[in-house]
């Protein structure tokens, strides 16, 4: 009896080594996936639709950019962290999918990538070409413009962009805007000065973009870091604001990495100029609490007692939902119940009220409910 005991205890622990030896292989997958690509980028060359390959696995990002040329021929490098002009284009990403870490995937409770994908080639475009372009894709489908956060390279951008792009379903209509962050996670303070010298080209796309696609039309989210450019574009645009029409649809605030005292100063100014306002919250975000730490003051995406006597806007708090990425903070690109309530709200113009598995828990403060995925 002894034996068999020590034989199954042998089982078990061979069955967790093997179990163990997986998990570490596609956390190291996905690592891996942020190794330049060795090729080519292809400057000037006109795209008008989107490219496929045949077997599917090339993946497209309209961008517009305020970053500099590097000079090389590398896609991954072809943009750097220096500032520049305006310029417009699309990334092509190719990507390698690993089957046999379905399995796995399904049997963790954490985000595993099952695929990696790459930057293969950088497409220069003029910007009235890519407004062209995108007039035409789009098929009078409001736009959607995605706007980064910190230690986010040009390189990592477009390859978090796609994510986004294809879990919302926005193909057509979807535009990542890339401030030069430095893609440093050493340098916060050099991406805070790059992302506050953003904010007037920031303040001018987005102008553009409601003369282009109509008033009241075009739709902003942001992650992180990146939030504070868009409410500081959006204090530079009511300043100038004649009526109260909102100009744009819905203004989405991700894990907004914003002195929350600064907010409430300025949210009266901004909330005019759209016709909802969004922010997600988490008790769970790491960088923000570190961000707190740095600056001496809560941050608007933590949730907490900090949030009260905001009025107008939806707060989503995110607490109760399961950490799928150890930081806590990319939950709109790895939780699909994440992604399913934005979806809602960007794609089928649901307030709160009307979206699935939120409890109310005051007049404009929401909880989501972990669901059961058997269901």
């Amino acid at each position: 009896m002894r034996d068999v005991i020590h034989r199954r205890m042998r089982i078990v622990h061979y069955k967790s080594h093997i179990l163990a030896i997986c998990v570490f292989a596609a956390l190291t997958v996905a690592c891996t996936a942020d190794v330049s690509s060795e090729t080519q980028a292809v400057p000037n060359e006109p795209v008008v639709t989107e490219p496929v390959t045949e077997d599917g696995k090339l993946r497209t990002v309209p961008f517009l950019t305020v970053r500099n040329k590097t000079g090389t021929d590398k896609a991954a490098e072809y943009f750097g962290g220096e500032r520049s002009s305006l310029q417009a284009g699309i990334c092509e990403l190719l990507r390698t999918q690993y089957d046999s870490l379905k399995t796995i995937k399904e049997n963790v409770p954490f985000y595993i990538p099952d695929e990696i994908v790459k930057l293969d080639a950088v497409v220069e475009l003029s910007v009235e070409d890519f407004w062209r372009r995108f007039e035409r894709t789009s098929n009078s489908q409001a736009p959607v413009m995605y706007m980064h956060g910190f230690y986010i390279s040009f390189d990592r951008g477009c390859r978090r962009a796609v994510l986004l792009k294809e879990s919302l379903d926005l193909s057509g209509r979807f535009v990542h805007f890339s401030w030069p962050s430095d893609g440093s996670i050493l340098n916060y303070t050099q991406d805070e000065a790059d992302l506050y010298w953003s904010v007037g080209p920031l303040r001018e796309l987005l102008a553009d973009m409601i003369q282009r696609f109509g008033v009241g039309n075009a739709n902003v989210i942001a992650h992180s870091l990146g939030t504070r450019g868009v409410m500081l574009a959006l204090v530079l645009m009511a300043q100038g604001q004649q009526d109260n029409e909102p100009l744009l649809n819905h203004v989405v605030l991700i894990a907004p990495d914003i002195d929350v005292g600064i907010f409430k100063q300025y949210v009266p100014m901004i909330r005019p100029l759209a016709r909802t306002m969004t922010v997600y919250v988490s008790s769970n975000d790491s960088p923000l609490a570190l961000s707190r730490q740095v600056h001496g003051h809560p941050r608007l995406g933590e949730a907490g007692e900090h949030l009260e006597g905001l009025t107008d806007i939806e707060i989503i708090d995110l607490s109760d939902m399961p950490i799928t990425v150890p930081s806590g903070h990319l939950y709109h690109l790895y939780d699909n119940q994440v992604i399913n309530d934005l979806s809602q709200l960007i794609n089928e113009n649901k307030p709160a009220a009307q979206r699935r598995d939120l409890k109310k828990i005051s007049q404009n403060y929401w909880r989501l409910q972990q669901i059961d995925s058997d269901k």
